[in-house]
């Protein structure tokens, strides 16, 4: 048993891992794409605002992501273990091969899927009744998963067209451009401090459901791990789904740049609040493609658009397959 405890945790820190250079990249690839910060400076800025948000804010979605779907309390503890360990490999796995051909794919999908894919195979040996597993709170996070990029497109929108109409017309644009690349140094910190808070719950879940964690108080150390995690992998590999979104979408300017992020950190510390997994990928490409739209859909990579898109769709059912699949061997041999 201690063995799989070991190795969860280290499953756990190669999904922060993963977050970090997936996820966290791109919620502050807007920044570089309008060349307000360098990537250097994304890269220092925006691990100690992730590290940030995951420790001091990550506890609620963490709840969500450890019991929420699965009832874990009905299980025994050794199956507990096994699915956790198969969730958090399943999503990582995904996310590796995602990061490597530069796709920003969602890690709350990924992970959510997973927790998903336990549930269901524990279900198929009997452990398990399949109207047992949350469905009620499944919905409502697949729910978040479509508002959240609406409302992050539309928000974003809203927030570019109120620049443009109230100071476009008023002041020198190169001189209102010049301002907002200083105040997206703010909304940078500000989206990733959000992101952090609620996406290393997409790691800290199944370690939180490994440790028999039951409460609302997630220990101070798995939050660490997650905040640890998330920081390196986004120091590390980070650069590559930054170039994606920052630079292949649409083209960013520093007001644009800075709607899209005030709009995607507005939209995911909200959901972090609620507790709610959202993507964080999905608020800030929908952001993205707001404020690309304010300036007419020709504007908008729509080739690039379609690849992300196809990488969301293929996300839930690869990684709930691979959970089951994985969740299934390792049940024979441990």
């Amino acid at each position: 048993m201690e063995l799989l405890f070991a190795l969860t945790l280290l499953a756990g820190l190669y999904m922060a891992w993963n977050i970090g250079a997936n996820d966290a990249a791109n919620s502050m690839a807007t920044s570089y794409g309008s060349k307000a910060l360098t990537l250097k400076q994304v890269i220092v800025v925006g691990s100690i605002m992730e590290f940030c948000g995951a420790f001091f804010f990550g506890h609620r979605v963490t709840h969500t992501i450890a019991k929420g779907i699965v009832p874990i309390e009905l299980l025994d503890q050794h199956l507990v273990v096994v699915g956790a360990l198969s969730a958090l490999l399943s999503a990582s796995l995904f996310i590796t091969v995602a990061t490597y051909f530069q796709l920003p794919v969602s890690t709350s999908h990924s992970i959510v899927a997973a927790m998903l894919g336990f549930g269901l195979a524990t279900a198929s040996q009997g452990r398990l009744d399949i109207d047992q597993i949350n469905w009620g709170v499944m919905g409502k996070i697949v729910l978040s998963w479509v508002i959240s990029p609406i409302f992050g497109a539309l928000l974003a929108f809203i927030i570019f067209t109120i620049i443009r109409l109230t100071l476009f017309d008023r002041f020198d644009i190169d001189v209102v451009e010049n301002v907002f690349r200083y105040l997206q140094v703010g909304t940078a910190c500000y989206v990733a401090f959000a992101h952090g808070s609620n996406d290393v719950a997409n790691a800290t879940g199944p370690i939180a459901a490994a440790l028999g964690y039951l409460g609302q108080e997630t220990p101070v150390w798995v939050l660490l791990i997650g905040g640890l995690g998330i920081s390196i992998g986004f120091a590390t590999w980070g650069y590559r789904v930054i170039e994606t979104v920052g630079r292949r979408i649409t083209e960013l300017t520093p007001t644009r740049g800075f709607s899209a992020e005030f709009a995607t950190a507005t939209t995911v510390l909200l959901a972090s609040y609620l507790g709610m997994p959202i993507s964080t990928t999905h608020t800030l490409v929908g952001s993205v493609i707001g404020v690309g739209l304010a300036g007419g859909l020709a504007s908008v990579n729509l080739k690039i658009v379609q690849r992300i898109v196809a990488s969301w769709v293929l996300t839930v059912p690869v990684a709930c397959v691979l959970s089951i699949a994985i969740y299934t061997i390792l049940v024979i041999f441990i």
